[in-house]
């Protein structure tokens, strides 16, 4: 014997419907959960990132310095003046940073940050549309 639904009823549809409705929603909830707890996740380990990354530069800079140090160290033992040494190195990192500064300048500009491609091709898709609705 072959089991028959039961027959549908005026109130079975919209009871129906109102469950799928409850269905999408508790779906659409825990999607938007989803997505929190990821971009919680990507927050932390980009955060963790960055941090790590400032104490690399803080060791770096450190290092760096004591470099800087034995350099004026050793070159005022080769000149015999610590005065002469500070002022070669201090001259030859001043014209670095000059160098550096004058380079990064260059490099920034207004133009440089308009997006010209996406210009472009926003004009070519007008062009391609209006000939589409000419034809």
């Amino acid at each position: 014997m072959s089991a028959v639904p039961p027959p549908t009823s005026p109130h079975g549809i919209p009871s129906l419907l109102a469950e799928a409705l409850r269905g999408a929603g508790d779906v659409v909830r825990g999607e938007i959960a989803l997505f929190r707890q990821e971009i919680t996740d990507s927050l932390r380990s980009v955060v963790i990132g960055l941090a790590a990354m400032a104490g690399a530069a803080v060791f770096a800079i450190v290092g760096f310095l004591v470099l800087v140090d034995a350099l004026m160290k050793w070159l005022a033992a080769v000149v015999g003046s610590e005065a002469l040494s500070a002022l070669i190195v201090g001259v030859v990192f001043l014209v670095l940073g000059v160098v550096l500064a004058l380079t990064a300048r260059s490099r920034f500009s207004l133009n440089g940050l308009m997006p010209t491609r996406t210009g472009r091709q926003l004009r070519q898709d007008a062009t391609v549309i209006k000939e589409h609705a000419d034809a």
